[in-house]
Formats: structure tokens, C-alpha cells, sequence
């Protein structure tokens, strides 16, 4: 067995405000799904702008033992030759997505659909991480889970033979249950349809049409949308360009918010409606944040951000924005502190089998740095009185979201603010703590 790697403990202390204009690592959610549809195509997929943190890098590792070829060609510059749709070989052991529950889930709906048996498995928090409601659609379509405690991982998941289309109603709203169901759809003949009470991350649809898949995307009368896609196509290589990932741009964002006298660019930012829903509140904060040089690349409006410190008030946050902004939830939570009066996040039930019960970490998190929270069935209510005095030791729970934000909140608050552990930060961003200390942050 090799021992888990040894704690870096980080702390965050006011220093002056930040200043430059910075660029953040690119997208997860769209590095992830580039890699697994060009494992899907035949023929040579280039990607530029990968993220290459530790959650994408195992899924590519999973992918090439499925039979894709990948290359790194240069700076986040990658290569791509797939297997074609429901190509996939058997793996010869199993597949270890570390910390990664949307590589895993997302690689689970593409196996589905191929006549392979395979093997899941990750770190002890992907470990703990409900599987469950993903494999309900893909039995459906005609997998079957071999072996499985409880639908987490280690399980065994065997591909359909003979793929059935299905018409699948999530039972949430979840960008990964949908894009799984619609990744094993790929082998099924006929339409497979995802009928959603409420609009999540389209990205999956947008790159499936862009790979060259047909889909259909209609809205519902309820205000959710019905999703269709044909299955068996001939996915064709085209690029991807991955746009900076507006989860991780949200930290440096807020430290500029927080910060007195701050004033920060961050480039070439994704402005997808389904993913902003952290700008919208803010902006009800009376935060300010200018878009700069709207653009689209790769499918994806994108935008340069100038943020500049200033006030902010309390907001009521409405469950409906939740899926726009779930990852965003604890820097917001961070931000409140700092607000004038009281900020109440509803409808927050999904935090609850993130990475952590990101929903009781962030209120932790708060708490042992003297600002006022409470958890009241699934909203969070925290009472902003425009400072934080902070002081406290933050445990992350090896979750890399409540790490960053743990560290912004010090960075404005009256006493320092130390971390745990700083070394799952690398899951998504990648040389975080450089970046923050090239504006002017003071980590050590």
C-alpha cells in the first residue's frame, strides 16, 4: 500500500491589495468531457487549453487503458486518437479516477455502452461518493453492476451487449447523471432522451454537436428541457479549445472583491449561462465586475473579467440558481462574511455528497473563523457584518473547493486563516498558490 502524501499546511494573511491580470486553468468540466468524446471519435482529436490537473490526467490515464491513444504535444496541448463509439477495449485493471467523481461518472455512462467489462474505483473520498443514482440508467440501457457495496466504488460495471435507447427522467437536477445516460445513448440505435425538471451544464449536448452527434435540445413547458439524441453516429475529430474555468476563477475574483484597493483582469473566462450563476449573485451584491471583449471559442461564449474591491450586501440566493453555481457555493459563503447583513443560500442538498459534506465544511469553515452561520434544512444562512476576523485552522476534508476558499477568506479578514492540507488543490487548479502570490497575495 503507498501511504497517502504528507499534509502541506497553508496560511493566508492581509497583505496589501492584489493587482495584475492573470489567466486561470482551463475548464474542468469541458477538459474532461474533450478527452472522453475524442476517445469516442476515429481519427486524431487535438485539445489546447487542457486542464492538467490531477482529476483530468486520471481520467486520461482510465481512457488509454480503454484503448484511446493520448499525448501531451506541448503546454497543455494535447493529442487524441480514439476508438469510435462503443470501441472501448476491457481494460487489464482496474480504473483508478483518484479524486475525480466527473471523470468517473461520465467514463461509467461511455462504458455502459460498450460489451466490456471494467472496473471503478478512486481515492478513499471518491470512495464514499454516491454512484447509485447514475447506474439506475444505465442498467436500463442494458449494463449491469456486477459487484458494488451500497453503489459506491470499488464496482464492477458490465457494458450492454445489445443497447437499448431509453427516455430517462433524472430524479435531480445533475449535469453527471444526464451526460452519463447520454454518453451510453451513443451505442444505442434509436433516440435516447433526457427529459430535465430544470436546466443543468449543457456542455455535454453542445460537444456531442460539435463532435458531429445529432442532438435535439427542447424546452418544457415547466421551464426544464428535453434533450434527444440519435445514437450510433460517426463521432469526427474536430479541436477543442478549452476555456478558463469560471470555478476556478472564481477565487482569484473574490480575493480582488475582498481585498482593499484590489484591482484584477482575469482572462478569457466562460460565460455560459448554465455556469455563471456566481456573477449574477454577485453583481446583487453590488460587486464590481466589468465584462471585457465578449467572445466565443470552441462553442463557448468567453470573457475578460475586471473585478475592483468594494461594499457588498446580503442577498437571498434562490434554489433555482443552484445548478449554475454549485461548485461556487463556499467562496460565496466566504464572500457573506464580508457582506453587509445577512445572505441566505437556498436549496443546497447536492453540496451534501460533493467531495465533501461541502454544505457542513463550509459552514465549519466560517465558524472556526468567527463569523455567524447556520444550516437550516439544506439553505445556508450566514450573517455578514462586512469584516471577518478569521484566526481559525480550517480542516478541507481533502476537498480542494473549501482549501481556495478557506484561503481567500484570510486573505481579507483580520487575523490569519490557516489550512490543513493545500495539497488537494492541484485536483483542479494547478498552480493556485503561485497565481495568488504573482497578484499579491501573501501564502506561506
Amino acid at each position: 500500500m503507498h501511504s497517502a502524501p504528507d499534509q502541506v499546511p497553508l496560511t493566508a494573511r492581509r497583505n496589501g491589495p492584489l493587482a495584475g491580470r492573470v489567466r486561470v486553468p482551463g475548464d474542468k468540466s469541458i477538459s474532461i468531457r474533450a478527452l472522453i468524446l475524442g476517445a469516442l471519435t476515429v481519427g486524431e482529436t487535438k485539445v489546447s487549453g487542457l486542464l492538467e490537473g490531477e482529476d483530468v490526467l486520471n481520467t486520461a490515464k482510465a481512457l488509454q487503458a480503454l484503448g484511446a491513444r493520448m499525448a501531451r504535444t506541448g503546454d497543455r496541448a494535447w493529442s487524441i486518437h480514439g476508438t469510435g463509439v462503443g470501441g472501448f477495449a476491457e481494460p487489464a485493471a482496474a480504473l483508478d479516477f483518484g479524486n475525480s467523481g466527473t471523470g468517473c461518472r461520465l467514463t461509467l455512462g461511455a462504458v455502459a455502452g460498450c460489451p466490456i467489462t471494467a472496473i471503478f474505483d478512486g481515492d478513499a473520498s471518491l470512495r464514499s461518493r454516491p454512484m447509485r443514482r447514475i447506474l439506475d440508467p444505465l442498467e436500463r440501457i442494458g449494463a449491469r453492476t456486477v459487484t458494488s457495496t451500497e453503489g459506491r466504488l470499488p464496482l464492477t460495471l458490465e457494458g450492454a451487449r445489445d443497447p437499448l435507447p431509453i427516455v430517462f427522467e433524472p430524479p435531480v437536477p445533475s449535469a453527471q447523471l444526464k451526460s452519463a445516460t447520454l454518453l451510453a445513448g451513443l451505442s444505442a440505435p434509436g433516440e435516447t432522451v433526457v427529459v430535465e425538471a430544470e436546466a443543468t451544464r449543457d456542455h455535454t449536448e453542445k460537444m456531442l454537436t460539435h463532435f458531429g452527434a445529432q442532438v435535439r435540445v427542447e424546452p418544457t413547458t415547466k421551464g426544464g428541457r428535453r434533450i434527444t439524441l440519435t445514437g450510433q453516429p460517426e463521432l469526427e475529430p474536430r479541436p477543442v479549445a478549452v476555456p478558463a474555468d469560471p470555478s476556478s476563477a472564481a477565487f482569484p475574483l473574490m480575493a480582488a472583491l475582498l481585498v482593499p484597493g484590489s484591482d484584477v483582469i482575469l482572462e478569457g473566462v466562460m460565460m455560459n449561462p448554465l455556469r455563471t450563476g456566481l456573477f449574477t449573485t454577485l453583481l446583487d451584491m453590488g460587486a464590481a465586475i466589468e465584462r471585457l471583449d465578449l467572445r466565443n471559442e470552441g462553442g463557448e461564449d468567453v470573457a475578460d473579467l475586471r473585478v475592483r474591491a468594494g461594499a457588498l450586501r446580503g442577498v437571498d440566493v434562490p434554489a433555482e440558481r443552484a445548478p449554475s453555481m454549485i461548485d461556487e457555493y463556499p467562496i460565496l459563503a466566504a464572500a457573506a462574511a464580508f457582506a453587509e447583513g445577512t445572505t441566505r443560500m437556498r436549496g443546497l442538498k447536492e453540496l451534501r455528497v460533493k467531495e465533501s459534506d461541502r454544505l457542513a465544511a463550509t459552514a465549519a469553515l466560517l465558524r472556526v473563523n468567527g463569523v455567524v452561520v447556520e444550516i437550516e434544512g439544506d439553505d445556508l444562512i450566514v450573517h455578514g457584518k462586512g469584516r471577518a476576523p478569521g484566526g481559525g485552522t480550517v480542516t478541507t476534508h481533502m476537498d480542494h473547493r473549501i482549501a481556495m476558499s478557506a484561503i481567500v477568506l484570510g486573505l481579507g479578514s483580520e487575523r490569519p486563516v490557516q489550512i490543513d492540507d493545500g495539497t488537494f488543490i492541484a485536483t483542479s487548479f494547478p498552480g493556485f498558490v503561485d497565481l495568488m502570490r504573482g497578484l499579491g497575495a501573501d501564502l506561506s
